[in-house]
């Protein structure tokens, strides 16, 4: 009887598992995702709690203790262990503490590429209590300066390679009081003082816990600048506290403490310093530092050290598909891609072509309150929807004019929340379990952020600028950036649909879709920059039948700029603002233009169209 009592069970409890499957088939997924965020909740908490402060420094400490002997860095021909990483950041420390009279609090400016040395004095920062700014080092002259006067710095370290731009801006500096120091033995500039030498000199001795003892989980860690597509950028502020939570990335996709991750990402963006070096130190594991990326030695590199994790962002997957097929195409041990901003169509033709990846899509910016992991892996999701989620961060997905650029309100003035399967503007809950910080030395563009009185009066949200789809499923897509949705004819365009359609054409590599202002007409026609496979030449007959047959008419794009390379940013984010701002005039664009004409298709753009055009005689 007992025996038919237990198989009755059993089988009633296969019976509900199956049940729950057929309704969720993510269910084990969800499950695992579930474990690991109470994981890390509970670990947040005893943080919080915890006295003296656990910083993401002290891990790397008790890493250090674990396991000495471990690699942590491995850098072209070099590798420095955790013992040896943490005896180069002490020398660091004790030489711009000596140097430089840094004191608790103080920030200092990092202006240097991907090196070991980044990570030695971001350490040794840390050591000291102070706070690093990392500085693009693309950048120049006034947006340098800018970026000095958001966060304070009273110094700058940079990067002998980058000791031109530095004395581009040296009497401004010099004129600010910041002292400048250059990673070299020797310098014989007025002004800039040489750091290797002084470094070398100095003693690898531990430093005490007490020059950082009033330091906690909500004191500034990092400022990290936004890409500035358009305009100036802006400083996000990174406290400790946020520093962690994006540490733990890596643990929910699921990343083991015996991985090597590859980071060539640039360091100075939180993609590569959050979720890669943090996170790698969370998880105690070693990094392969590369100076940039390279799409022709990126398969070399990952066969040559191991690498088990890469990074992605933006555009990068797509490069390593449009590199030559080779035999050892799937000779490797890259067991996980972990980013955001690989399209569908790229994500399917990367398995195919390199191997069974477990790809980990992200969602989230720098400065924001609000993430998505993809853990189930669904392709072209950017995350998944997951009950302890909202419950910590609540969210919602508002309607939204892309026209006035405002939310749509209802009779009583409040948000309208989309419906499954709708496109909307997300926002995030602004509270003390997910706090937005915002821009230092910048309360205009903090403020511009914020979203009041969303759905009651006196609530307070964040603004993604993000336009997003939730599925039945709970899946999350991205569907295009608020200023990148452009309207024409009164109707929506999505760039991000736009350009996965003309990917399709044969002849097409690359296609960044923007919208450009016509005289005389209301809103923005549709224009797309491409850039085409190699030996070959646009096929604008190829091109028109397939946005004919595909694209609405107010979505195709009237206008086609042939580039040798698209401009990208330095996190390989596409330029828009600016290529719209060119527009479509040929005497003032070198690169070749088509224009779509009605029922012929792409033709060369001449002055005599563009003529036509702005003088209103052809009406598009």
């Amino acid at each position: 009887m007992s025996a038919y009592i237990l198989y009755t069970a059993l089988a009633g409890l296969a019976l509900l598992l199956l049940l729950l499957y057929l309704r969720n088939p993510y269910i084990c997924q969800d499950l695992s995702y579930t474990i690991t965020a109470i994981k890390i909740a509970i670990r947040m908490s005893k943080f919080k709690k915890q006295k003296p402060f656990y910083s993401i420094l002290d891990c790397f400490l008790d890493q250090v203790a674990r396991q000495p002997h471990k690699k942590f860095i491995v850098f072209e021909e070099s590798s420095y262990t955790y013992s040896q990483a943490d005896k180069e950041s002490n020398r660091v420390a004790r030489a711009l503490s000596k140097h430089a009279q840094l004191k608790e609090g103080d920030t200092v400016a990092l202006f240097l590429g991907n090196e070991p040395q980044f990570v030695w004095i971001w350490l040794a920062l840390t050591k000291l209590g102070c706070n690093a700014s990392l500085l693009n080092y693309n950048i120049r002259s006034k947006s340098l300066l800018h970026c000095f006067s958001c966060c304070e710095a009273k110094v700058l370290v940079a990067g002998a390679d980058l000791r031109g731009a530095v004395e581009e801006v040296l009497p401004t500096l010099n004129q600010q009081g910041v002292r400048v120091f250059i990673l070299s033995e020797d310098c014989d500039v007025e002004g800039i003082e040489s750091l290797s030498d002084k470094i070398q000199q100095a003693s690898d001795q531990p430093l005490s816990p007490q020059l950082r003892a009033n330091i906690n989980l909500k004191s500034p860690a990092l400022y990290i600048y936004t890409s500035g597509t358009t305009g100036l950028p802006k400083a996000a502020v990174i406290n400790h506290e946020r520093l962690w939570m994006a540490s733990f990335v890596q643990a929910v996709a699921g990343v083991r403490s015996d991985d090597i991750i590859y980071v060539y990402l640039p360091l100075y963006h939180s993609s590569g310093f959050l979720m890669g070096l943090c996170g790698a130190i969370e998880k105690g594991i070693t990094v392969v530092l590369r100076r940039k990326f390279s799409a022709s030695h990126f398969w070399n590199d990952c066969r040559k050290y191991n690498v088990t994790v890469i990074q992605y962002i933006g555009e990068i997957m797509r490069y390593l598909c449009n590199t030559p097929k080779r035999d050892n195409d799937r000779d490797h041990k890259v067991r996980l891609a972990l980013g955001n901003g690989i399209r569908a169509d790229t994500w399917t033709d990367f398995l195919q072509r390199f191997g069974a990846i477990r790809i980990c899509e992200c969602y989230g910016a720098t400065e924001g309150n609000i993430g998505f992991v993809n853990y189930a892996g669904k392709v072209g999701a950017i995350g998944k929807e997951n009950f302890l989620h909202k419950m910590g961060c609540p969210y919602a997905l508002i309607r939204y004019d892309t026209e006035k650029e405002e939310p749509v309100k209802d009779s009583r003035g409040f948000c309208i929340e989309v419906p499954r399967g709708e496109t909307g503007l997300l926002i995030a809950r602004i509270a003390e379990r997910s706090p937005f910080i915002g821009y230092a030395k910048n309360s205009q563009q903090t403020e511009k952020k914020k979203v009041r009185d969303v759905f009651v009066k006196g609530d307070l949200y964040f603004n993604s600028g993000d336009l997003l789809k939730i599925d039945n499923e709970g899946f999350v897509f991205f569907q295009d950036r608020i200023g990148d949705t452009f309207r024409w004819k009164g109707e929506n365009v999505a760039t991000t649909e736009v350009a996965d359609h003309l990917l399709m054409v044969d002849c097409i590599k690359e296609a960044n879709v923007y919208g450009v202002k016509v005289p005389g007409h209301e809103g923005r026609i549709g224009m797309a920059a491409l850039t085409l496979k190699e030996n070959m030449d646009f096929d604008g007959k190829a091109a028109y039948q397939h946005v004919k047959n595909f694209l609405p008419s107010y979505a195709r794009p009237r206008f086609i700029r042939i580039q040798d390379a698209l401009v990208v940013t330095g996190t390989f984010k596409q330029m828009k603002v600016k290529l719209g701002e060119e527009g479509f005039n040929p005497a003032v664009i070198r690169d070749p233009l088509f224009y779509l004409e009605d029922n012929k298709g792409y033709v060369p753009m001449t002055q005599e169209i563009f003529s036509s055009i702005a003088e209103g005689r052809i009406r598009l």
